[in-house]
């Protein structure tokens, strides 16, 4: 394949899918070329752990790193107190700086993951942008740097104009979130020489203000570069399922859960997934989406190994792979199976198996168990239910002394005594 750009790291951006809009491609390009550079990409701590709709961001940073520059991870510590209107319907809500610094430490073990830390020329930097928030003196910010920002442009950012087309209500705090991004890239500019912040494409507008402004008080050349706004084939939200968000910290959900929502991947999305989250080379991912019919879900199989072993480990990966072959295809379970345990009392007793269902994670309520029932995809030990008044028992036990239950043919859980 013939090179675009002179620099690597567009080249691979350019070939994995990642580009979408750039402020000026030949002036970064030759930026790039001229030695180690800094970029950065802003993370408001809005939860204790990013989901994968962030994992773009973070193969964006782990590139950069890997073509030899230094990636920053910004936390955004005082824009979080503030709040992005960017594809919202509606205002956040407030935290306070215990519940900001809580999810601060709770993101913090996600990046550690894709980049490696340290104090090196191309090593990551955290930094957290209420380092300099907070200090600010508003009567001075607003004189040093209101004049640089127009309101009748502001308000042609599609941020602005979904909420005000809906005649949602934008608050006067919200609408000083774009000034503040645009800060924020002018201070890293000073603090670190950072010339580049890249993001997603709802981003485009507050990246180009601090373009901007860099440009007004700084006179810095500064580049924006974003992402295309991904959805799987169907058009739902990538990070999004049935089940929840799709979190990326272990503690909100099992490597084994991770590795099922990669291997349930639609068979279009395959090959775009492939070069967006996963190392593998492209010759080997040609290969790998050129497979068709049945064989397609053997580049599943290979898409959730390489993304889990960068999110979870290799070993972790290893494990969700070998349950997952023991369960669906040889008809046992694997150890890393959702489980509930349960009193032995209650189980001597009988537990109706709708609760059970409910209690295992397969449903969200009775109602949709009684669903699953009557659709015929509720199954105890791979028998279907076909009886919503039907108790599990100790009868129900295997040799191995576990109950297994399905929710159709792709999710299942344990149900074992409590010791």
């Amino acid at each position: 394949m013939t090179n675009t750009y002179k620099s690597e790291f567009l080249n691979i951006l350019n070939e994995r899918g990642f580009i979408h809009q750039c402020s000026d491609f030949d002036a970064l390009d030759a930026k790039l070329m001229e030695g180690t550079q800094s970029a950065y990409i802003g993370f408001d701590a809005t939860a204790d752990s990013l989901h994968v709709g962030s994992l773009v961001q973070i193969m964006m940073l782990y590139w950069f790193q890997q073509s030899g520059h230094k990636p920053i991870t910004l936390m955004g510590g005082g824009t979080t107190k503030v709040g992005d209107p960017s594809g919202k319907d509606e205002s956040r809500k407030m935290l306070d700086d215990a519940g900001i610094q809580k999810n601060i430490d709770g993101i913090k073990s996600v990046f550690a993951k894709y980049l490696s830390y340290g104090d090196g020329e191309t090593d990551a930097m955290m930094v957290n942008n209420d380092e300099w928030l907070s200090q600010l003196n508003y009567i001075n910010f607003l004189r040093d740097y209101g004049p640089h920002f127009m309101i009748n442009r502001m308000m042609t950012f599609d941020s602005v104009k979904l909420r005000l087309e809906r005649e949602q209500p934008l608050t006067f705090l919200e609408f000083n979130y774009m000034i503040l991004q645009a800060y924020d890239f002018a201070e890293l500019s000073r603090r670190h020489d950072t010339v580049l912040q890249m993001g997603g494409s709802d981003q485009w507008g507050n990246i180009i203000n601090g373009v901007d402004l860099g440009r007004r008080v700084d006179s810095a050349s500064l580049f924006a570069l974003t992402t295309p706004l991904l959805t799987t084939s169907s058009g739902a939200k990538m990070g999004k399922t049935a089940d929840g968000a799709v979190w990326l910290n272990d503690d909100k959900l099992s490597a084994y859960d991770f590795w099922q929502y990669w291997r349930n991947t639609e068979d279009a999305d395959v090959g775009k997934f492939l070069k967006l989250f996963t190392t593998l080379p492209m010759d080997e991912i040609a290969k790998l989406e050129a497979l068709e019919g049945a064989e397609i879900n053997e580049a599943k199989k290979v898409l959730a190994f390489e993304a889990t072993k960068m999110c979870h480990g290799e070993q972790a990966a290893i494990d969700a792979q070998e349950t997952a072959a023991r369960t669906f295809e040889q008809g046992s379970v694997g150890d890393d199976l959702p489980s509930v345990d349960v009193d032995a009392a209650r189980l001597s007793d009988g537990i109706n198996v709708l609760d059970l269902f409910v209690e295992a994670g397969l449903t969200d309520s009775k109602g949709e168990a009684k669903r699953l029932v009557k659709g015929g995809g509720a199954k105890i030990n791979d028998a279907a239910i076909s009886d919503m008044a039907q108790n599990a028992t100790n009868d129900d036990l295997t040799e191995d002394g576990y109950i297994k239950l399905s929710a159709g043919k792709k999710k299942h859980a344990l149900v074992r005594i409590k010791t």
